[in-house]
């Protein structure tokens, strides 16, 4: 039995699980808000004069542009969507912790959505990779 030591370096294998971890982990996030409601979005953003029907557009990012993440159907567009989502999370919820470091962790403070955010951004300029549904497109 011999080892294909090109298997390591396959770029659309990474670029499969890079869409199984930014779409598929988010995917928890939409469908807890999905079963819960955004009421808590809701609050936010009439906090800042918003109006809360936009709370849905969040629901809608994390679920639909998180699933086409994982089945790499328009990725670039999805992931635009995701990196969108998570700009606004951030600026809504996280703004007093960008420079921030987690006390408990060590960790920078918003790690999780930037890690999403930056997932999401290689995607953008990657498309989804051999493996994905859609590919060799403009907006794969």
């Amino acid at each position: 039995m011999t080892f294909d030591k090109d298997f390591l370096r396959d770029n659309d294998l990474g670029l499969l699980l890079l869409r199984l971890m930014t779409g598929g982990l988010m995917l928890f996030h939409g469908i807890h808000k999905l079963l819960y409601g955004v009421s808590a979005i809701e609050g936010m953003l009439a906090g800042i004069g918003l109006p809360g029907f936009i709370a849905y557009f969040s629901l809608a990012a994390e679920l639909a542009a998180s699933l086409l993440i994982v089945v790499g159907a328009w990725t670039r567009v999805a992931a635009a969507v995701m990196v969108g989502n998570m700009a606004v999370a951030i600026l809504m919820a996280h703004l007093g912790d960008i420079f921030s470091v987690d006390p408990m962790t060590g960790g920078w403070a918003i790690e999780l959505p930037m890690l999403y955010l930056l997932g999401a951004a290689v995607l953008c300029l990657t498309g989804g990779g051999k493996y994905a549904l859609t590919k060799g497109h403009i907006t794969d």
